[in-house]
């Protein structure tokens, strides 16, 4: 697969999924650009990516949820790099909660960083893709937005809402060359898995027919696939890593 210096977007870059993603973009040469709200964070994993062999880095303090930071950071980004060749929307949250118990704050600030958030970067960086007829936008939805989880309808709303703006975007913009598909992660080791006990952990591998949680990298290198010529001809399809948990 050949990335080298094309300019990608990673929201949500700098923890987690979203860093293995950019950090595995930087890998390929290409060049850069993360957001996230920890300024800590987001300075440490600019580092990372530097070191790791990116062509150029860009890393900036952004509220995904908020239009004018979006349009701003894309101007930044534009600015930089020249061009968008990848968009990853993978920045989320969860405010987990019984339905009944759920705040309609927990349900707009999930909904709002979840989906909103791929609305107003897919708005603000796709015109550079129409004018340069070609572009990848790749969003990270999740198991939970395809089958449903107790306790996390904020979430799985979210997540699914996601899918549905994932194939309305690859049909209106087919025709400028530009694709646009999800990846839906099922449980993947990071902090927030590590931090679940031995018992929740013992119940969490038994839904998983492979018997092992994913890793980061299981996921960045399907959005490597999405984003390279090599998947060209894939557009609107939701491409569960989750060890076979929604067969």
């Amino acid at each position: 697969m050949n990335l080298k210096d094309k300019a990608v977007v990673v929201t949500g870059g700098n923890r987690g999924i979203g860093k293995a993603i950019a950090l595995a973009f930087a890998q390929q040469g290409s060049m850069v650009a993360i957001c996230g709200t920890n300024e800590t964070t987001l300075r440490e994993t600019a580092s990372e990516i530097q070191k790791t062999g990116a062509s150029k880095c860009l890393a900036l303090k952004v509220d995904v949820s908020k239009e004018n930071e979006v349009e701003g950071f894309s101007k930044s980004v534009l600015e930089s790099f020249g061009k968008i060749d990848v968009l990853v929307n993978n920045a989320g949250i969860t405010k987990d909660n019984l339905l009944l118990r759920m705040s309609e704050q927990d349900w707009e600030d999930v909904l709002n960083i979840n989906l909103k958030s791929a609305f107003l970067m897919t708005k603000f960086f796709v015109k550079s893709m129409m004018k340069a007829r070609q572009g990848r936008i790749i969003n990270i939805t999740s198991v939970s937005g395809v089958k449903g989880n107790a306790g996390q309808a904020n979430y799985a709303a979210s997540k699914a809402g996601l899918i549905g703006l994932t194939k309305t975007t690859a049909r209106e913009f087919a025709s400028r060359s530009i694709t646009c598909n999800a990846i839906a992660p099922g449980f993947i080791q990071t902090d927030m898995t590590k931090a679940l006990g031995e018992k929740a952990m013992t119940e969490v591998v038994a839904q998983i027919p492979l018997g092992f949680l994913g890793e980061t990298s299981d996921i960045a290198n399907a959005v490597l696939f999405f984003a390279s010529d090599e998947a060209r001809y894939i557009t609107g399809q939701v491409i569960c890593v989750d060890g076979g948990m929604v067969i």
